[in-house]
């Protein structure tokens, strides 16, 4: 049996282990909601229900990352030919998004409390908190096995935050019991939607990097160069593209100056870049075109490296040469 065989095997019995575990954490964390929503509202916490709304985006971050997940199976086609990969990154888009929503909702309702404090029932904050406390940690430990995905990396931040909150609410709880200070409560309301904020932003800024195609932050470009030029064979690289099509999947696109060789030749030139390329910086899909002619790479290379992409307009109305 072929490696590219067990290779395949050995993705898709991970993929199933990512969907199993998405789906258990789905249905757990339904039950953490019931607890904190019945909790919160029979407490008169807001703390206890700004935890469950935080709640509320782990589960919607859980379904679209399951959805996803079962989206990413689909083949390629002629009208999706990197696949359905990127549809977890528009979930991933979406869900942190959602958290936003959640931290302006969460933040009007505190000032409220704060201009009209009301009584809370610590002791029923206590129950409801734990309960969501010992699921969290059983989700996220679970949903930290498969953090290479980002989907489940921006839910298992989803759940840990959500940790964090639940053992907040109860030391608010026990400050509340001991000293009557009811202020607490929004207080640690304003608090859980600053951790929310922070878990959108870094979700947000991941996301928006890979939707606008940058560079995978773990590459150095100049670093990458250098190493492609040490390659036997080569004398200039240019018209680089890097890129992730998705979390953990990065390809990359170039122009690469050779000597003037036969067509056999070349080929371990070519071997030795997709080597590289994969060993060193993990790019499992690479297109090199390979030129001998330094003219034709020097007119393309506009800054030395990169090269501007002609849009359709720009490209029809240029001037051949013949």
């Amino acid at each position: 049996m072929s490696s590219d065989h067990h290779e395949h095997a050995g993705h898709d019995h991970t993929h199933g282990m990512v969907k199993q575990s998405l789906r258990i954490a789905f249905f757990l964390t339904i039950i953490i909601l019931a607890a904190e929503l019945i909790g919160g509202l029979l407490a008169n916490s807001l703390a206890l229900l700004s935890d469950a709304g935080h709640v509320v985006t782990d589960l919607f971050a859980l379904g679209l990352a399951w959805f996803a997940s079962v989206q990413a199976e689909k083949l390629p086609d002629e009208r999706k030919t990197f696949g359905y990969h990127r549809v977890g990154i528009l979930a991933a888009l979406v869900n942190a998004v959602s958290l936003i929503v959640i931290v302006l909702v969460i933040s009007w309702e505190a000032i409220g409390r704060f201009q009209h404090p009301e009584a809370v029932q610590p002791l029923i904050m206590f129950i409801s908190a734990a309960v969501g406390i010992v699921i969290n940690l059983f989700i996220g430990f679970g949903l930290q096995r498969e953090s290479h995905n980002l989907n489940v990396r921006a839910a298992a931040l989803h759940v840990f935050g959500d940790v964090g909150a639940s053992c907040s609410v109860i030391i608010a709880g026990l400050l509340i019991l001991l000293t009557g200070w009811t202020l607490l409560d929004p207080l640690l309301s304003i608090a859980i939607s600053l951790l929310i904020a922070l878990s959108a932003w870094r979700i947000l800024r991941e996301t928006t990097d890979i939707l606008l195609e940058a560079t995978p932050k773990d590459i150095s470009m100049s670093q990458l160069v250098k190493d492609m030029m040490k390659v036997r064979g080569v004398q200039d690289v240019h018209d680089l593209h890097v890129w992730s099509i998705t979390s953990g999947m990065s390809a990359l696109s170039c122009h690469v100056l050779i000597d003037n060789l036969p067509p056999s030749d070349s080929a371990p030139i070519l071997q030795s870049l997709t080597e590289v390329l994969r060993e060193k910086y993990h790019v499992g899909h690479t297109t090199i075109q390979f030129e001998c002619d330094a003219h034709e790479a020097a007119c393309c290379a506009w800054d030395g490296l990169y090269c501007r992409m002609e849009t359709k307009e720009r490209c029809c109305n240029h001037p051949r040469h013949l």
